[in-house]
């Protein structure tokens, strides 16, 4: 499971599928529609939120914008469009090193993402908007 930090906006084709499918996935776990999954390590963040739900519906739906924005047909019926901008603080390193690694995946999978981005300055990497990025 991949819940990934940065703005759904780098993420290639095979990637926005993914994260929504693994997002909808981690909702049904936090849900406790689904036994497997209950310990896994990207849920942490969600589970340490006040209201576990309402944030991955809330990072759901930037992952919904996305799809939208890109003119593909995602079933917003899955999610409850609740818009939380910087719910949870995460760390400006966690951001680069998942940008790193995300380029890293782009370089084998999408030659053309991977030039769309791979000249970003780490510094300037956005984060999914629930996200509030501090310096440490």
């Amino acid at each position: 499971m991949r819940l990934w930090l940065i703005h759904p906006k780098y993420l290639d084709c095979r990637g926005l599928i993914a994260v929504w499918r693994e997002g909808l996935l981690a909702k049904k776990v936090l849900e406790g529609k689904t036994r497997g999954y209950r310990n896994h390590p990207q849920l942490t963040i969600f589970k340490s939120y006040e209201k576990p739900i309402d944030l991955i519906n809330a990072y759901l739906f930037q992952i919904y914008l996305e799809t939208r924005r890109r003119g593909y047909s995602f079933d917003s019926s899955k999610i409850e469009f609740l818009n939380l901008k910087e719910a949870i603080t995460i760390t400006k390193e966690q951001l680069k090193i998942e940008f790193q690694l995300l380029l890293e995946k782009l370089k084998v999978r999408d030659k053309k993402k991977f030039e769309e981005i791979k000249s970003l300055q780490l510094d300037s990497v956005e984060s999914n908007p629930i996200f509030r990025v501090v310096e440490k």
